[in-house]
């Protein structure tokens, strides 16, 4: 009986010791991340880059594939980026193939793809997940901020982030970069301060 409560004794204090060394759990609201540059991602290259480097920014984060009905919306991305790049616009892609295996290229077949077909000089990141387990840190973040919390259904879906880091709008993937609703919602973002 003494030596099973020292057990007890013992796990208990391992436990009280862990959760002051690891912090706050993940249930805990003050470890949820506050806004977008508190994420880290691997770039295209492989090189790890901090969204903090955009802070002040307004971001256009998007998921994309080359071989996808919504491929051709890479040229409206870079049109969109070129329009509005001084006024302080960033377009991240990220590539994914979770849907319908239509990104099923290596990081570098994907930067030349983007970069002969649709001349895309936007930050591209290595491939990620979206959705389920395994969906990248940001990804679940990104979702959780909008009124539809929903998993990601396609190709080119888009999060509007303000140069505050806060997510703005979510754009399902048949709103065009060069439809009114998003092109609007991008210019009210860089008016914004």
């Amino acid at each position: 009986m003494v030596r099973k409560l020292g057990i007890l004794a013992a796990a208990l204090a391992a436990s009280a010791v862990g959760v002051a060394f690891f912090g706050p759990q993940k249930n805990d609201p003050k470890s949820e991340p506050k806004n977008v540059y508190a994420f880290k991602a691997k770039d295209i290259d492989g090189k790890e880059r901090s969204l903090a480097e955009f802070r002040g920014k307004v971001l256009l984060i998007v998921n994309t594939a080359s071989f996808c009905g919504y491929t051709r919306q890479y040229e409206g991305l870079e049109k969109l980026y070129r329009e509005h790049q001084k006024a302080g616009l960033v377009v991240l892609g990220f590539p994914c193939n979770q849907f319908g295996n239509q990104e099923p290229n290596s990081e570098a077949e994907i930067k030349q793809f983007c970069s002969q077909k649709y001349d895309v000089t936007f930050p591209m990141f290595s491939k990620i997940e979206v959705n389920g387990p395994n969906a990248h840190p940001l990804y679940k973040w990104l979702k959780a901020q909008t009124k539809d919390t929903s998993e990601i259904q396609w190709n080119f879906t888009k999060f509007l982030v303000g140069r505050d880091g806060r997510v703005m709008a979510r754009f399902p993937s048949n709103v065009a970069p060069d439809s009114r609703e998003l092109q609007d919602a991008v210019k009210k973002a860089l008016i914004r301060r």
